[in-house]
């Protein structure tokens, strides 16, 4: 049997959401143990021209949810890009989840073969769906989830693979 876009995206998002979280509490303790202001770390980026870790949180949220918003019928909860502390950004993560937790193995059926458009500044592009989540969406989501991973790591935070990994979220 084949895999569905289902459970190759909603589960996934859902687990790697989950340890985004426990990612963010090790952070806070680390934070809190240290002497270091938890806003460092929601500020803190890799780079001048990269987002911030909440960018790349809010970035995560979004990409997992507009997913749903392309391949189906479902309206997707909107969440403003202001989360400035690392409560915020857990509970954005939460509504995230929660929203996911919703979404059915049948709302996806038949959305392989969608079409869906992604229009960036200096780019069109036209995807099927089964195309747009595994060309698109799955490397844009990891891509955020790994930088978030990695703007903690870069600020001490005492995180390693195995948290990444999380073979138990």
């Amino acid at each position: 049997m084949a895999l569905t876009i289902y459970q190759l995206s909603i589960p996934a998002f859902i687990r790697g959401l989950g340890v985004l979280t426990k990612l963010l509490d090790k952070a806070e303790a680390y934070a809190r143990d240290n002497g270091i202001s938890p806003d460092d770390l929601v500020n803190a980026r890799l780079a001048p021209d990269m987002l911030t870790l909440a960018g790349q949180v809010q970035r995560v949220s979004d990409t997992s949810k507009g997913l749903v918003g392309r391949l189906t019928s479902i309206e997707v909860p909107r969440f403003p890009d202001e989360e400035k502390t690392l409560d915020e950004l857990r509970q954005r993560i939460a509504n995230t989840v929660a929203f996911l937790e919703t979404v059915r193995p049948v709302d996806l059926e038949d959305s392989g073969s969608r079409e869906v458009v992604l229009n960036f500044p200096t780019l069109k592009v036209t995807l099927t769906g089964e195309e747009y989540l595994l060309r698109f969406v799955l490397p844009n989501f990891y891509f955020h989830l790994t930088t978030a991973y990695d703007i903690l790591r870069h600020k001490g935070a005492s995180i390693g693979k195995v948290d990444f990994l999380s073979l138990t979220a």
